[in-house]
């Protein structure tokens, strides 16, 4: 016999097994309610085995549901700490980098500003690209790019705009007549660096002053020794003056000489990019420039720093001047003889 109870057929046979399968007594007659021949007993039984195969297959698969569970909760935990671990990283990089001085708190040290004058050439922007992989690296910088040029070419602003590094683009045209040989270069983009230093910048503002320029390579380690300047520091440099190295000659921690293999007479025989100065012995000395008028070739440092400083006053760095932190490198003039006069290719590219 078939019934439908509850929207589900079944036989009376089938009743009677479920029953006995879950211990009731079939065919004991309490009651007749929905189909005919069918006990009360019977349909409580059913009930009861419905109610078992639902359990078991919920049992079945309630760890499959909590195992989805969790992996979709840590898919998205790592979606949301990505960006922080970014971050994150970023910081510890720049804790470990050779100017962040250790543990010292980034916010408390003093900033170097990085003067470089540049000028358009094939190999400008291989030059910028240089410097800016090592200035980047440098906690608490600010370059400050000075163009030989009557407005700020595209090229350079766009270049600054992506380099990542904190910038100040000036622009200043040295007149024709200063451009001939032997005569001193880039004075006037050094003089407009440090007038915006001393338009921008007051005696609160702790910072060391730096000459880059773009032509040089620069170790991380020169940024950690000037930033202790406190008034004007000095160092070797590589491949100047026809020898490997040019340096102050230290006794005593004070600098007594220059081993150097041109005008050893000068007064301060270095480099631009043998010395740093602190900010604030710019700003007290309003008046102190690159001379342009009787200036003799490779005499700018000397005439630079007389006006600042003496020798006796001199703070040696790299372990008493006796490392090499930068060089006057010079990337090599490219060969550009099967260069078309006219644009032959079909698209412009910037080099």
């Amino acid at each position: 016999m078939v019934c439908r109870l509850h929207g589900v057929e079944w036989t009376r046979h089938a009743a009677v097994r479920i029953a006995g399968f879950n211990g009731g007594a079939p065919g004991v007659a309490v009651g007749r309610s929905g189909c005919d021949g069918v006990t009360e007993r019977e349909r409580e039984n059913f009930r009861l085995a419905m109610k078992s195969v639902f359990f078991s297959r919920f049992f079945i698969l309630l760890p499959w549901v909590l195992i989805v569970i969790i992996m979709i909760d840590i898919d998205s935990k790592r979606t949301i700490r990505a960006p922080l671990a970014g971050r994150t990283g970023r910081a510890q990089r720049a804790v470990r980098s050779p100017g962040a001085g250790g543990s010292q708190n980034q916010s408390a040290l003093p900033v170097i500003y990085a003067i470089t004058p540049t000028y358009t050439r094939p190999v400008q922007k291989a030059e910028l690209t240089r410097l800016a992989h090592a200035f980047r690296q440098v906690p608490r910088f600010h370059w400050i790019v000075v163009e030989d040029s009557t407005t700020r070419t595209e090229l350079v602003a766009r270049f600054l705009a992506r380099c990542g590094v904190p910038y100040t683009h000036l622009h200043v045209f040295t007149p024709r007549r200063f451009k001939r040989t032997g005569m001193p270069r880039a004075t006037e983009q050094r003089n407009a660096a440090l007038t915006w230093l001393r338009q921008h910048r007051s005696r609160r503002d702790p910072g060391v002053v730096f000459f880059a320029d773009d032509d040089n390579t620069y170790s991380l380690e020169l940024f950690e020794e000037m930033r202790s300047t406190r008034g004007v520091s000095v160092w070797p440099v590589g491949f100047v003056g026809g020898r490997a190295y040019e340096r102050p000659l230290v006794s005593g921690g004070k600098v007594v000489g220059w081993y150097t293999g041109w005008r050893p007479d000068r007064p301060f025989a270095t480099d631009m990019a043998g010395f740093a100065v602190n900010l604030q012995v710019i700003l007290e000395n309003p008046r102190a420039q690159f001379k342009r008028r009787g200036s003799q070739p490779g005499m700018q440092e000397s005439d630079f720093l007389k006006q600042i400083t003496k020798v006796t006053e001199l703070e040696p760095k790299a372990n008493n001047c006796t490392r090499v932190l930068v060089w006057h490198t010079r990337t090599e003039k490219p060969h550009l003889a099967n260069e078309p006069k006219h644009r032959k290719d079909t698209v412009v590219i910037e080099v």
